[in-house]
């Protein structure tokens, strides 16, 4: 599978390549990962959260850096989800701001079934990216995650507010939309 998303942060490009690098501060915006921990300059080990309340480990290498401009990776050895990915890191064209984009490919363990099974509990990638994203434009620009009263948990409200892309509403649902 292959997802990209970009986004864009009114941070200059060095300032959020800077907070991408250090890969410690991933679990911080990415929802699913639960910790990223540096093994060296260039390797790290990574775990994150799967269906059915497992989590899946990796290794990974970066095997393509500029700095302050783009950071290549790739899982190494025997991975639970082998993947690989870049993110790049662009000045926008009002000089202040950065556009980030991100191009992630994996496998999803169970092929054609594990996709069904992950998108029937809510787990659609390309919402994930987006929303992570959103989350990284939260952190650098207001220093947090903002959190509503509703769903103040972060990670937790996963588990109770499954998201999935819009979709337009059935026959069903707009028929008592109108009885209203």
């Amino acid at each position: 599978m292959e997802l990209t998303a970009v986004t864009t942060i009114r941070k200059p490009a060095p300032e959020v390549y800077a907070f991408w690098r250090d890969l410690e501060n991933l679990p911080t915006f990415m929802a699913h990962l639960e910790a990223v921990r540096a093994t060296g300059d260039r390797t790290s080990h990574w775990v994150a959260g799967a269906p059915f309340g497992q989590n899946v480990e990796w290794d990974a290498e970066i095997v393509d850096e500029t700095p302050a401009e783009k950071i290549g990776w790739r899982s190494t050895g025997k991975a639970d989800v082998p993947n690989a990915g870049t993110v790049r890191f662009v000045p926008a064209p009002d000089g202040v701001s950065t556009e980030v984009h991100v191009v992630l490919t994996y496998e999803i363990p169970g092929g054609t079934l594990g996709k069904a099974v992950a998108k029937y509990f809510g787990e659609e990638p390309h919402q994930q990216l987006d929303d992570d994203l959103r989350r990284l434009k939260q952190v650098l620009e207001a220093g947090e995650v903002v959190r509503s009263d509703g769903a103040p948990w972060g990670k937790r409200a996963r588990a109770e507010f499954p998201q999935r892309p819009a979709q337009p509403l059935s026959d069903d649902e707009l028929a008592k939309g109108a009885d209203r």
